[in-house]
């Protein structure tokens, strides 16, 4: 039997991987690159070093997240409703509502900037109403099956990234310097970019998508009633796999900006061309076009991510017929919050908020808010009414406390800085 090529490989590795893969790559939104842009073009290589940290931790709460959605057959909310008190489920909506909104808005924004930069004779808010409007059709005419495999190969957006700093004059000793040996400031610029940067790696709206989507796919094949180790093997391999393609791409993205912009003096990101000229070494002219072709890409990628996480969310508190497997008339409400989250996401751009800038702080929110829901997330984990015998190991509650306290310290640091000056 002839060996397979390595294109063909990639082909059938990438068919077989599952939520962990979408997930990841959904971390990549346009929050996600204009956050890395803005680190690598403001401080250099000297944030490269929390691509190296954030792959465990990320790693750590989103296999949690999948374990828990594969063992109890239900997402996050639910488990909440079933087993804790109604307070603490409210809070987690309260927190998580506001940020995944602003992100829909930030990232409707940037997809709309970026088409601009390839059709200038379009306004960035048309665009921004077509691809809404693109992506509700998707996901309301699409079973659940068929927008996965969507998800799954759009995914390949963002190897764009990857490829230019090797287009690029790079001092490869340096770049190893700044990673394994972190560079931290003690000053308000930098700071608000490590909290972005950890609340826009590790997002709140992913721990509810990771575990319904893996109850998702326990309830597509059938197998409710008992979930195996080797089930349980998958899963982790698939999580794995998706956090580390995530912050490979987070790194490439710091690398890139850090090694073209940061040298030439471009140190804050204002605009979406701004962004754009990081690719010019291996694009030129057409940079601002596969700049363009990234930010579409990761936002058709992430927003079904955003908006379903939040609809599931709703579904679940109210009783909700629910799932992307669904049509439309059989759970109108469930596609109602998806309709109405995408609606406000639009209006928002009416504010006038820089798109680039709506992207950070939805990234900041994410950082301020993600540590309660990590709390939560690790008492579900070891709860053996909830878990069974598949309660947390020592290394997945080792990882989730250091995450917990990292992005707390990160968030109080911020805060104190902030009414400090």
């Amino acid at each position: 039997m002839a060996k397979k090529r390595p294109f063909v490989k990639i082909i059938s590795a990438l068919k077989i991987l599952g939520p962990g893969l979408v997930t990841g790559s959904s971390d990549d939104d346009p929050s996600g690159i204009a956050t890395y842009s803005q680190a690598g073009a403001q401080f250099g290589f000297a944030t490269l070093w929390t691509a190296l940290i954030t792959f465990p931790l990320m790693a750590a709460i989103q296999e949690m997240c999948a374990r828990i959605g594969l063992v109890t057959s239900k997402g996050l909310t639910s488990t909440l409703k079933t087993h804790y008190p109604k307070w603490i489920l409210w809070v987690m909506i309260l927190f998580s509502f506001p940020a995944i909104v602003l992100n829909i808005g930030a990232d409707i924004a940037g997809m709309g900037a970026a088409a601009n930069l390839i059709v200038s004779g379009v306004p960035a808010f048309i665009f921004s109403i077509a691809f809404t409007l693109i992506i509700l059709v998707t996901i309301i005419v699409f079973p659940y099956q068929k927008v996965a495999g969507i998800l799954k190969w759009l995914c390949i957006a963002l190897l764009v990234y990857l490829a230019v700093p090797f287009f690029t004059d790079i001092s490869w000793t340096d770049v190893l310097k700044s990673t394994l040996h972190p560079d931290i400031q003690w000053n308000k610029d930098y700071v608000n970019i490590l909290v972005a940067i950890l609340g826009t790696t590790i997002s709140p709206y992913l721990f509810f998508w990771q575990a319904t989507m893996e109850a998702e796919d326990v309830r597509q094949s059938g197998k409710t009633l008992f979930v195996s180790k080797r089930m349980i093997s998958k899963m982790r391999e698939d999580v794995d796999f998706g956090m580390l393609f995530s912050n490979l791409v987070m790194f490439f993205i710091i690398l890139t900006c850090g090694s073209v912009l940061y040298p030439h003096g471009v140190h804050k990101i204002e605009t979406v061309e701004q962004a754009a000229t990081a690719l010019k070494p291996i694009a030129g002219n057409q940079a601002y076009t596969l700049f363009s072709i990234g930010i579409i890409g990761t936002g058709f990628l992430a927003i079904p991510v955003l908006s379903g996480s939040l609809s599931y969310m709703f579904a679940e508190t109210f009783n909700w017929e629910q799932g992307l497997d669904k049509k439309f008339f059989e759970a109108k409400p469930f596609y109602g919050v998806i309709i109405i989250s995408l609606v406000i996401g639009v209006l928002l751009n009416l504010l006038g908020v820089n798109p680039v800038q709506g992207l950070i702080y939805s990234a900041i929110l994410y950082g301020l808010t993600a540590p309660i829901l990590i709390l939560v997330i690790l008492h579900i984990g070891n709860n053996r009414e909830v878990m069974g015998q598949e309660v947390n190991g020592r290394w997945s509650n080792f990882f989730g406390v250091l995450t917990f306290l990292l992005m707390s310290a990160a968030a109080i640091a911020m805060l104190y800085l902030q009414f400090k000056s």
